[in-house]
C-alpha cells in the first residue's frame, strides 16, 4: 500500500464503522487510566518510526524476550506461591504441588515473620501463621525443605523486612542438608523500596535497608551463583492501585537504585547484574499487560546501558509474573477462575520466565488443595494444549500490541526521569511522591468501580441473585502459635547460649560500624539458633525502626461522583448531622496486627472524608489496646478496621472488648476487607457492628455506618 492510498482507506473505513454505529467513530476511542488512548483500529501507519521495531529474542533490547528461543526450548516455569500455618502443614503442600507438575517452591511467610518477630512477640498474637507460613529458627526452615532436594528445586521467597535473618536461615538450613550456598538455586525478593511504596513489610528506616540490600547483593554474587539476589517487585504495587504506566516505571527506578546501592559497595556491575530478577503482576487489560513486559525488557536495557556492563546479560531483564489478587472478586468466585486464565494467557505472551496462577478463592480465603489444583492446570493447560510455546513471541508485529508497547515505554521512561529530577528512587520514596500517585489511581480505580464505569462481572454488572457457597481454609490461629511457641523454647534450651551471644555481638557490631557484610554475620548466628526475632531486635538496635506517615488523599473519589444524586444526598446527611450535638461522625479508620496491606482502608478514608466525615488514619501494626487509645483519644464515633490478613477472628473481638473494659461502648465498630462470610455471625456476635466483604461498594459502606450513627443519634435534641 502507498502512503497515498492510506488516508483514502482510512477514510473509507471511518465511513462504513460510522454507518455501523450511527455516531462518529472517534467516540470509540477509549482513554485508559495509564492515559493512554486506545483506538478502535490500528494500521501499519502506527508502525512508523517505532525504534525497538525489527530486535530480535535473546538479543537486546530484548524486546521479544530474554532468550532465543524462548518457550519453543523450554517452557516458562511454573512456579506456585504459597504458604500457610506451621512449616510441617506447608511443606506437604509444597512436595503435593511437586508431585502434581509444579517445578519451584515460592514461600509465602506470615506477617510476623515479614516483620522480624518470634512467633512468642505480643504484638503477633493474631498473626501468626495467617497468610503465610510462620518462620522462626533454622528448625523452622528444615522442617519446610524436608524431602525437597534443594540442591535440585528452586526456592523462591517473598522476603524483605526480615530478609536478613530468613535468607540466613534458609543458607543453614541448605547447609544441613547437604547443599552449599553455591549449589542453591532460586530467588529472594529483597525489594525493600517498595515496601516504603505500599505493602509496608518494612522494619528499618528506608538508608540502613538500603544497606541490607547492597550486602545480600553482595553476599550472594561472592557466595551463592546461582540465586537471585533481588527481585525487583511491580507486583504490589498495581495490587496497591498503580496504573501500569506507575508499576512499570517505579519498579525499574527501584531496579536502578539498587544498582546503584550495589556499585557504591565497590562491586563489578557484570558480577551481580545477571542475577537481578523482576516480579510483575498481571491483571485484566489483556493486551497491555502483554505490552508492558515487553515494554520492561525495552527499559531495562536503556537503563543498564548507563553502568557500561561488559556482558550482553546484564541487559536483560528477567521476571516472574503472577496473576492479580485485586481482580479476584468475592461474589461468584468461580468467576475468578476465568480471569486468572486469561491473565496467565498475557502474561505468557508477553515473556515471562514463570509464573504464579492465583487460585479462585483467595479473595474469600487462603487457598485450598482444590482450588490450587485448578490454579496449577491452568498453566499445565496453557503449555501443553494452546500451542503457545511453539513460537517466539507470537504478538510480535502487531499494529496494536507494537504500538501499545512504545507508548507504554514513552509514558513510563517520563515517569522515571521525573523520579530522577527528584534525586533518584530512594529521596522520591522518602518524600512520599510515589505512594500519594498510587493512592490517587487506586481511589479513582475504585470511583470507577462504584459507579459501573468499569465492569465487573458478578460484582457491580450481572450479579447472581443468591450466592452459593464454597468451602475455604480456615488456619486455627491458636493451635498454630502454640506449636509455633513450644518449639521456640525447645530451641532456646538446646542451643548454646554463649555462643549465640557472641554470634548476635558481632551482628551488631557490622551493623554498627559498618564493617563488614550483614548477611555474613547473620549466617552465623543462625548457624548457632539465634532466631528470627532475635537477628532482627539485634538489628533494630542498631538502625531503629521505620515508622511510616498517615497521609489521606483528598478531593478524588469525591470529584469522580460529584453531581451524582446518590453521593450528594449522602453528602447532604452528614453536614446535617453537624448540627447535632455530637457534631460531624469522626471515623478511625484503624489496621491491627502485622498487616501492612493498606489499599482499602486509604480508599476508605479518601471517600469518606469527601464525604465530609471526620476521618482519623490510624498509624499501621496497631494492637487493640493502641487503637482503643487513639479511638479515645480523637474521640471518634466510629472505629473502621480493614482487615487483609485473617487476623479479624482474634484481633478484632479484643478491641470490642477493649473499648467496653474503658466505658467507650457507644463507639461503632465496623470492620471490611478479605473475610468470609462465614466469619460474619462470630463477628457480629462479638459486637462487630456490620462486616463489609470484597467488592463492597464505598457508598453503600458509607450509607450503613451514616444509618448506624443516626441510629444512636436518634434521641438526641438539635443543637
Amino acid at each position: 500500500m502507498t502512503g497515498r492510498e492510506e488516508p483514502k482507506r482510512l477514510d473509507d473505513w471511518r465511513k462504513l464503522a460510522e454507518r455501523e454505529i450511527k455516531r462518529d467513530a472517534d467516540t470509540l476511542t477509549w482513554e485508559t487510566p495509564e492515559g493512554i488512548n486506545v483506538k478502535p483500529l490500528y494500521t501499519e501507519a502506527d508502525l512508523q518510526g517505532l525504534p525497538h521495531l525489527g530486535s530480535l529474542p535473546g538479543l537486546a533490547p530484548f524486546t521479544r524476550g530474554p532468550r532465543a528461543t524462548m518457550y519453543a526450548g523450554r517452557p516458562w516455569t511454573i512456579r506456585q506461591y504459597a504458604g500457610f500455618s506451621t512449616a510441617e502443614e506447608s511443606n506437604a503442600f509444597y512436595r503435593r504441588g511437586l508431585a502434581a507438575g509444579q517445578q519451584g517452591v515460592s514461600v509465602a511467610f506470615d506477617l510476623a515473620t515479614h516483620r522480624g518477630y518470634d512467633s512468642d512477640h505480643p504484638r503477633v498474637e493474631g498473626d501468626v501463621g495467617k497468610a503465610g507460613v510462620a518462620i522462626d529458627s533454622v528448625e523452622d526452615m528444615k522442617i519446610l525443605f524436608d524431602g525437597i532436594p534443594l540442591g535440585e528445586v528452586s526456592v523462591s521467597m517473598t522476603m524483605n523486612g526480615a530478609v536478613i535473618p530468613v535468607l540466613a536461615a534458609f543458607i543453614v538450613a541448605g547447609e544441613e542438608q547437604g547443599v552449599s550456598g553455591a549449589e542453591l538455586s532460586g530467588t529472594i525478593q529483597n525489594d525493600v523500596l517498595k515496601e516504603f511504596m505500599v505493602r509496608n513489610t518494612y522494619i528499618y528506616p528506608p538508608e540502613p535497608s538500603m544497606r541490607i540490600v547492597a550486602d545480600i547483593i553482595a553476599y550472594t554474587a561472592s557466595e551463592m551463583p546461582r540465586f537471585n539476589s533481588i527481585s525487583i517487585s511491580g507486583y504490589h504495587m498495581q495490587e496497591a492501585g498503580a496504573t501500569l504506566v506507575q508499576e512499570l516505571a517505579f519498579t525499574l527506578a527501584d531496579g536502578r537504585e539498587y544498582v546503584r546501592a550495589a556499585l557504591k559497595r565497590g562491586l563489578d556491575v557484570d558480577a551481580f547484574a545477571g542475577r537481578l530478577s523482576f516480579f510483575f503482576a498481571i491483571g485484566m487489560n489483556f493486551f497491555m499487560e502483554a505490552a508492558k513486559l515487553r515494554a520492561a525488557r525495552l527499559l531495562w536495557s536503556r537503563i543498564m546501558e548507563e553502568f557500561a556492563p561488559k556482558k550482553a546479560s546484564s541487559l536483560m531483564l528477567r521476571t516472574h509474573c503472577q496473576t492479580s489478587g485485586v481482580s479476584l472478586a468475592e461474589q461468584d468466585p468461580y468467576n475468578n477462575i476465568v480471569r486468572t486464565a486469561y491473565e496467565a494467557l498475557a502474561a505468557v505472551l508477553g515473556g515471562t520466565q514463570s509464573l504464579h496462577t492465583n487460585s479462585f478463592d483467595e479473595a474469600i480465603a487462603l487457598p485450598t488443595d482444590f482450588s490450587a489444583r485448578i490454579a496449577r492446570n491452568t498453566q499445565l493447560i496453557l503449555q501443553h494444549e494452546t500451542g503457545v510455546t511453539k513460537t517466539v513471541d507470537p504478538l510480535a508485529g502487531s499494529y496494536y500490541v507494537e504500538s501499545l508497547t512504545a507508548e507504554l515505554a514513552e509514558k513510563a521512561w517520563a515517569l522515571i526521569e521525573d523520579v530522577e529530577g527528584r534525586g533518584g528512587m530512594t529521596a522520591a520514596v522518602a518524600s512520599g511522591y510515589p505512594k500519594r500517585l498510587i493512592e490517587e489511581a487506586a481511589t479513582r480505580r475504585q470511583a470507577a468501580v462504584d459507579r459501573g464505569d468499569a465492569v465487573i462481572v458478578g460484582v457491580n454488572r450481572h450479579r447472581l441473585e443468591e450466592e452459593a457457597p464454597i468451602d475455604t481454609l480456615e488456619i486455627d490461629n491458636t493451635a498454630v502459635r502454640e506449636s509455633q511457641i513450644a518449639r521456640l523454647e525447645r530451641v532456646r534450651r538446646q542451643r548454646d547460649p554463649e555462643r549465640v551471644a557472641q554470634t548476635l555481638a558481632r551482628l551488631g557490631e557490622v551493623a554498627r560500624t559498618g564493617e563488614g557484610n550483614l548477611l555474613e554475620a547473620a549466617v552465623e548466628a543462625a548457624r548457632a539458633r539465634a532466631t528470627v526475632g532475635e537477628i532482627s531486635d539485634t538489628l533494630r538496635e542498631a538502625f531503629g525502626d521505620h515508622a511510616a506517615k498517615a497521609d489521606v488523599v483528598r478531593d478524588v473519589y469525591g470529584v469522580a461522583y460529584a453531581g451524582e444524586p446518590e453521593y450528594e444526598t449522602l453528602k447532604a446527611r452528614v453536614a446535617g448531622l453537624k448540627t447535632r450535638p455530637q457534631g460531624t461522625p469522626r471515623i478511625l479508620v484503624a489496621k491491627l496486627g502485622q498487616d501492612g496491606h493498606d489499599r482499602g482502608a486509604h480508599v476508605i478514608a479518601s471517600a469518606f472524608g469527601d464525604l465530609g466525615f471526620d476521618v482519623v488514619a490510624g498509624p499501621l501494626f496497631q494492637t487493640p489496646d493502641e487503637a482503643v487509645d487513639l479511638a479515645l483519644a480523637e474521640k471518634v464515633h466510629v472505629v473502621g478496621v480493614s482487615s487483609l490478613a485473617a487476623g479479624h477472628k482474634t484481633l478484632l473481638p479484643q478491641l470490642v472488648e477493649r473499648l467496653k473494659a474503658r466505658g467507650a461502648d457507644d463507639v461503632i465498630v465496623v470492620c471490611g476487607g478479605v473475610i468470609p462470610r462465614r466469619d460474619y455471625d462470630f463477628l457480629r456476635a462479638a459486637g462487630i457492628a456490620a462486616v463489609f466483604g470484597p467488592g463492597t461498594n464505598v457508598l453503600d459502606a458509607a450509607q450503613t455506618v451514616l444509618d448506624l450513627v443516626e441510629g444512636r443519634r436518634r434521641n438526641e435534641p438539635a443543637a
